[in-house]
């Protein structure tokens, strides 16, 4: 499949501001088309999962995973920190019921914890059988619980691995653009942000400071991800995030695949990204109980 049947299957679409849609598929088609599929053709696309899928929502998650040890990522609240975030382990039920976790305190809190190596729970949260949906087997890198309260932004960057991000509770707005490098005027790679743009925010753009990124800008998708709605993004695609609402619960796995040979850039920069991370001690997604100290 390439981005033209997909194109041709999609029954709805949504257009960003610079005009370019975003394909929509039902589960059938997503199943129709298989994983693979996706893959070779390359485009972010947003999949709406089955009405009889039920995952847990806040309440389920909290009383299943309540005493899980989870990693805590703070910063200021702003689009244009510069600053790396910080990281603490705390317990799940402490974020979910200490007020100063709220929103509006001057800091952005959000919590994460790779719980691949927890299928059980991966499932439960799910509602469905992530292993049987997307085959991953040995390439599954991370199934990520992502956990924040409005506002919460997530700067420009890409992955280095395929992604299928599944809203559980509260709305994400996405702002998505093509593959690239030099244009995207990466920070420094020596300090481990090679895989983020010195522009922040593609919203809020200098485009006198950063006229390359114009072009890119102009091919980007918007889109608001729901409850019960999937994404799949190509590893090496650009994207922000930002929480809508008071409570966002999310799942994202990210699944390895040879398309990063396609893409020395992202190739390079993941593996330096990794060794600095290992020798700074900073967060690295390892997954639940198996993590090393994380720091700054």
């Amino acid at each position: 499949m390439n981005t033209a049947h997909l194109g041709a299957s999609v029954h709805k679409s949504e257009t960003g501001s610079a005009g370019v849609a975003v394909p929509r598929l039902s589960f059938d088609q997503f199943t129709a088309f298989g994983q693979r599929a996706l893959f070779r053709a390359d485009t972010p696309v947003v999949i709406t999962l089955p009405d009889d899928v039920q995952g847990l929502g806040r309440e389920g998650v909290a009383e299943r995973l309540g005493e899980m040890t989870v990693t805590l990522f703070e910063e200021p609240s702003s689009k244009q920190n510069t600053e790396r975030w910080t990281t603490r382990q705390i317990r799940l039920r402490e974020f979910f019921e200490d007020e100063k976790y709220q929103a509006g305190q001057g800091r952005w809190h959000r919590i994460v914890s790779n719980i691949r190596d927890n299928p059980a729970d991966v499932n439960a949260v799910l509602g469905f059988d992530a292993e049987e949906m997307f085959g991953y087997r040995r390439s599954l890198n991370a199934a990520n619980l992502w956990i924040n309260r409005r506002g919460v932004f997530t700067q420009s960057h890409f992955d280095e691995l395929e992604n299928f991000n599944i809203a559980l509770e509260g709305r994400k707005r996405f702002v998505i653009a093509p593959p690239g490098f030099w244009e995207y005027y990466p920070r420094s790679v020596l300090r481990g942000f090679g895989d983020k743009s010195r522009a922040f925010d593609f919203d809020e753009v200098d485009r006198a400071r950063f006229p390359k990124l114009a072009a890119r800008l102009a091919e980007r998708r918007e889109l608001i991800l729901e409850p019960g709605q999937m994404l799949y993004l190509p590893l090496g695609w650009w994207h922000q995030a930002e929480s809508l609402e008071e409570m966002n619960i999310n799942v994202n796995f990210w699944l390895r695949h040879p398309k990063i040979f396609q893409r020395p850039y992202v190739l390079g920069v993941a593996l330096y990204t990794a060794a600095y991370r290992k020798l700074k001690g900073v967060y690295n997604y390892q997954p639940a109980g198996n993590r090393a100290e994380s720091g700054r």
